[in-house]
């Protein structure tokens, strides 16, 4: 019922001066949106960091006390800072593109004449005219409704349109889909319910790294001991023996302190995750986080919403049911097209869809679709007819009976059912339509979500890799149920399906948790619960990834590990989505998998190689410091160990296949193998270099191809299995160590010598012994660990399909 004031106010709206009252009040539906980080913040965090702070200084040391030459370590900081900045400011850009609400203007009713503004102009209190197609821009209520009904499917993630009574609520982000009517807004501006869930979704969050965090572990290590380790590195060598310049004993510092920091393997981590994302965008997979592609490979939780990522979310039609024991009457079909004709929601859609071609009887009185009574009616000729619920129309039908067992048969099987009830000789009260006694039930529509073609075998590939999934969804969580059930959700019971209504579920605490745990199937889930859910199983020490596409998902993929969104979904879930499938498609996840996979193993395998590189040189750096010898190494001979022996390697190696199952541990793993085969080098490095501490050049020359020896040994350790390309791998880089002294110009660059008979030899003694004691390291290791960071491309064998018999070149992405 409309109330007088209602009817008064929808007349005449607001006057002005009660406008520019509420303008004064900052009660305006405009939100001034600001930048979640700004470009000068992202180029500071990326600058301004402790891996670029000691580099930064050490190239300023040598460019001021020694030779340019020794500082092109300084190019691998550059490189590393504008990856970074580029891609922080790329996901940057995409949150502030960030918007919920897209309708531009509005028609608001003011001192009675309706006018056109801009949303953003709208105060509280304000009338709005609403019609179809209209998106609503704030919160209010329905002062008039005229048919009106709204899709909240993106806030609420239900399906079906909602019917819009006198004083029922609406909210903004939600479009009309059926008749008209007014609105008075009740709530603007940043008060707002999609601009409150937009605001959430602005702020920056980073995905978790356990690469990244595992390399900011070894550089704070490094930070709190490389200040004292410089000071006494000039200290010692200008106190050595040999004698030195202040100027030599701080570029022999500088280069103790850059040999100490794996400054490739920053690089390289960035670099590879940028080529993965570069690769899956080809395959319409976007990632707008660099590492969030290493992410989903730890992923062992995956929330599915079931509209967007298990379903299109589209209707569609699967049968007639004939209720009479007879073919279904061209008369039914008629009156039924004549019910669907409005196509005002998904079922009539459907329905329509179905009847094509059946021309729509003539209506002498039509009721629309109430929800309060559950049906629509019209009557023609040939009496008057029903169609909506089951269990409300066919309840004192004739042949109730058989309606009622076809009804349970198909909703058991999960369609969705709508029922065809006829009444002849009656006609329909416009005013006060009632259902009479004794109809008859003619048919049933069954209709059903269309489930995407890819959902089955997708659900299927991560149960095999241990993945449990939950399904949860704003729907009906038995028709939830049977959907998950048909795409093969794998029960955590291992017998049945369990569902539950998550308006059930208790606010927080152990007992959610346990439930959370132990249930499959969650229907009737707002997006506070879709939150909650997700940070309970994260407290159960779960990796959690959400996938959804309404905006009803945003809060919960925000806070999840990783944020999965559709390319069909809202502008709010893609932009704070960390991975966005942009055709929609749920079955490129095994391929972002597949790539973070190879990312993690790959990283942990080079990482072991960089690691060792920052062993050896703190022993290095701390022996030599203590024993006041002269540094073995220039910067520049630290250049050519790492090219060789790491980097240039380890950028082939890190491209490489690779669909080892996530193991966690990388660091650990690393380090137990880094650190014993740095002590290992260093060893040999400077019991060579004391040996020929008489001839400094050749001190140095020798002590460079020993570690070079024992790196490239190392190197083979790593690629094994030793296919072809990885042969030639290393027969490369110990051609180019080679080249290195042999050619004299190559040699006179990097302040080498070359080596006399007894130099080779004691090379070659050197490089043996330190080759015996890398294998008994490398066995010890793999009995320890296992194939972890060795061998790591023998796939387990339940990856069936996935498994790499022969181990190809890497691609590498043009």
């Amino acid at each position: 019922m409309v109330k007088a004031t209602d009817s008064l106010l929808v007349e005449t709206g607001l006057s002005q001066a009660e406008v520019e009252e509420a303008i004064q009040r900052g009660d305006v539906n405009q939100v001034h949106n600001r930048t979640s980080r700004p470009v000068s913040t992202i180029i500071r965090a990326n600058i301004f960091t402790i891996f670029n702070a000691i580099l930064t200084g050490a190239m300023v040391v040598v460019f001021l006390v020694g030779s340019w030459k020794d500082a092109v370590f300084g190019i691998v900081m550059i490189t590393n800072a504008l990856i970074g900045i580029y891609s922080e400011i790329r996901a940057k850009r995409t949150l502030d593109r960030l918007t919920i609400l897209q309708s531009p203007k509005s028609q608001v009713v003011r001192e009675s004449h309706t006018y056109s503004i801009p949303s953003a102009e709208i105060v509280l209190g304000d009338v709005i005219y609403l019609r179809l197609g209209d998106q609503i821009p704030a919160d209010g209520i329905v002062l008039q409704s005229q048919g009106l009904r709204c899709d909240e499917s993106m806030l609420t993630g239900e399906a079906v349109a909602v019917k819009k009574q006198v004083e029922d609520p609406v909210m903004s982000g939600t479009a009309v889909v059926a008749g008209e009517g007014y609105m008075r807004t009740t709530a603007v501006g940043a008060d707002a319910y999609a601009q409150q869930l937009t605001a959430q979704a602005k702020r920056f969050k980073q995905a978790h790294s356990e690469i990244a965090d595992g390399i900011n572990q070894v550089l704070r290590w490094i930070s709190w001991v490389i200040v004292p380790i410089v000071a006494i590195l000039v200290w010692s060598q200008l106190s050595a023996d040999e004698g030195t310049t202040w100027k030599h004993a701080v570029v022999l510092a500088v280069a103790g302190v850059v040999g100490m920091i794996p400054q490739g393997l920053v690089l390289l981590t960035s670099l590879n995750f940028a080529l993965a994302a570069a690769g899956l965008a080809r395959r319409n997979v976007l990632i707008q986080e660099l590492n969030a592609v290493e992410v989903l490979a730890r992923v062992d939780r995956l929330c599915l919403d079931k509209t967007g990522t298990l379903t299109s979310g589209e209707i569609t039609w699967r049968k007639f049911v004939s209720l009479t024991g007879e073919e279904i009457t061209e008369q039914a079909k008629a009156a039924l097209a004549a019910l669907v004709e409005d196509r005002t929601n998904e079922t009539a859609i459907a329905t329509a869809d179905a009847l094509e071609g059946v021309t729509a009887s003539a209506a002498r009185v039509k009721v629309p679709f109430d929800s309060s009574r559950k049906w629509s009616a019209l009557s023609n000729a040939d009496g008057t007819w029903y169609f909506g619920a089951p269990e409300i129309l066919t309840a004192n039908a004739s042949n109730a009976e058989v309606a009622k067992a076809c009804v349970s048969e198909e909703a058991a099987k999960g369609a969705r059912v709508v029922c065809l009830v006829h009444s002849p000789g009656t006609e329909l009260d416009e005013d006060d339509p009632q259902l009479p006694q004794g109809v008859q039930a003619q048919l049933l529509v069954v209709l059903e979500e269309e489930i995407r073609s890819d959902a089955a075998q997708t659900m299927e590939y991560f149960q095999r890799q241990g993945v449990v999934a939950k399904v949860i969804s704003g729907d009906n969580p038995a028709t939830v149920a049977t959907i998950a059930k048909r795409v093969g959700l794998a029960p955590v019971n291992g017998t049945e399906i369990s569902w539950m209504d998550a308006r059930d579920l208790p606010a927080e605490g152990s007992e959610l948790r346990e439930i959370i745990r132990t249930t499959d199937v969650f229907g009737r889930v707002t997006p506070e619960v879709k939150r909650a859910m997700v940070h309970a199983l994260q407290a159960d020490g779960h990796t959690v990834a959400m996938t959804g596409d309404g905006v009803n998902d945003v809060l919960a993929l925000k806070d999840a590990d990783l944020g999965i969104a559709m390319g069909s979904g809202a502008t709010a879930t893609k932009s704070v989505a960390k991975i966005v499938l942009v055709d929609g498609r749920f079955a490129k996840l095994p391929s972002v998998v597949s790539e973070g996979r190879r990312i993690i193993a790959n990283m942990e395998r080079v990482g072991a190689l960089f690691l060792t590189k920052t062993f050896y040189s703190a022993i290095l750096a701390v022996v030599v410091a203590m024993a006041m010898w002269r540094y073995p190494f220039l910067p520049r001979h630290l250049t050519i160990i790492g090219s060789l022996t790491i980097g240039i390697p380890a950028f082939f190696l890190a491209l490489a296949p690779n669909h080892r199952r996530y193991r966690p541990g990388f660091l650990a793993r690393t380090l137990w193998l880094a650190g014993p085969a740095g002590i290992i080098l260093a060893s040999s490095s400077l019991i060579t270099h004391r040996l020929n501490v008489a001839n400094p050049t050749m001190a140095s020359t020798v002590a460079t191809l020993t570690i070079i020896g024992g790196g490239i040994y190392l190197l083979s350790i790593l690629s094994r299995p030793l296919v072809p390309w990885r042969i030639a791998l290393l027969a490369t880089m110990a051609s180019l160590a080679v080249v290195t002294v042999f050619v004299p110009v190559a040699r006179h660059f990097f302040a080498l010598a070359w080596p006399d008979p007894g130099s080779w030899l004691m090379i070659a003694v050197a490089s043996a012994i330190t080759w015996g004691l890398l294998e008994g390291l490398y066995r010890y290791h793999r009995h320890r660990f296992g194939k972890s960071v060795t061998e790591v491309m023998q796939l387990p064998e339940d990856d069936g399909p996935h498994q790499v018999e022969s181990d190809p070149a890497p691609v590498i992405a043009k």
